[in-house]
């Protein structure tokens, strides 16, 4: 049985700390607690995942691009080339994020989504070590990039194909290594409040903006996806300075984590860029539309037959086929 007790006395003799400090001690705790009071749903968590995939792929076409490159475990061994759309393509010579970094650490590690184009692995690295400095954060918690030789995953993201997206969770990394175990099932917090109107003032501080807008100013940086509820308290806190916000855009969900999309670098001849965003910061009546009753429940599409890998771009078949990198 957890302690509270005991946990409610180390808070109490917090009072002489800093408020940022005071919120990285009470995020670790809380997670300690989180794991040891929820063990046994969050190891369901994992499972779940798992038994949907397998259930995905068993009723999928022989030749259906998820399934094919939701069953590859390891990039090839060629030169990196980004082939394709953000969400229609592939990735030839991709590399992984290692699991650990001074400011970074990966979740769902059972995923095997870690991997990325060279120029995504650096940007997030960069990034993360920019953050305790940047943001006061002890680093960032960083959720999937893309799969090892990219293309459409059986179960998630529309995109993420190319390796130049990846997602990042809006919690602060905690000051200790977690586990395996803990990467795979822990859940992400959101940052919204539940009418979905405004972020949620009992997690909300002046750190989120400072790391919404660090993210948002990465010269590397095509877009990034975040709940429109976000972007709104965006909108409130940004000062004169406004033009980083051009590259926020609002999404469906994105209150737990942001997308960050990466442009095409110079040279990736394969590689289709998307239409830049349009001008000015995108806080006006464009914002206003996510609020309204068509806003907020879109009619349904129908559900697309999928995509065969003869529909995907020509190299994808080639990299698909290519033997495993050592």
């Amino acid at each position: 049985m957890v302690n509270l007790p005991k946990y409610h006395r180390i808070f109490r003799e917090m009072s002489p700390l800093t408020g940022m400090a005071r919120r990285l001690i009470l995020w670790t705790a809380a997670l300690l607690l989180l794991s040891l009071a929820q063990s046994s749903q969050a190891e369901n968590l994992a499972a779940s995942e798992a038994a949907k995939r397998a259930a995905v792929i068993a009723a999928l076409p022989s030749d259906a691009a998820k399934r094919v490159f939701g069953q590859i475990a390891r990039p090839d061994a060629g030169p990196w080339r980004s082939i394709g759309e953000y969400a229609k393509g592939c990735i030839a010579g991709a590399v992984q994020l290692p699991a650990d970094g001074p400011t970074w650490q990966v979740m769902r590690p059972a995923r095997n989504r870690a991997w990325g184009s060279p120029l995504l692995i650096a940007a997030i690295e960069r990034l993360a070590n920019s953050i305790p400095a940047a943001v006061g954060w002890p680093g960032l918690l960083v959720g999937d990039l893309g799969q090892p030789r990219g293309g459409p995953m059986v179960t998630g993201h529309a995109s993420h194909q190319i390796g130049l997206d990846a997602d990042i969770w809006v919690m602060p990394m905690p000051g200790r290594r977690l586990s395996t175990e803990e990467r795979d099932n822990l859940a992400a917090r959101s940052v919204v409040a539940t009418n979905g109107n405004n972020v949620d003032p009992a997690v909300w501080n002046p750190s989120y903006r400072k790391l919404y807008e660090t993210v948002a100013r990465m010269p590397e940086l095509a877009r990034m996806f975040v709940n429109p509820a976000i972007k709104r308290q965006l909108c409130r806190e940004a000062g004169a300075d406004r033009d980083w916000l051009r590259k926020v855009r609002p999404w469906f969900g994105h209150d737990d984590h942001f997308h960050i999309r990466l442009t095409c670098p110079p040279g990736q001849k394969s590689c289709e860029n998307q239409a830049p965003p349009p001008p000015g910061d995108g806080c006006g009546a464009e914002l206003d539309y996510w609020f309204t009753k068509e806003g907020r429940h879109p009619k349904p599409s129908p559900p697309s037959a999928p995509l065969l890998m003869s529909q995907m771009p020509a190299e994808c078949t080639a990299v698909a086929a290519a033997p495993p990198a050592p």
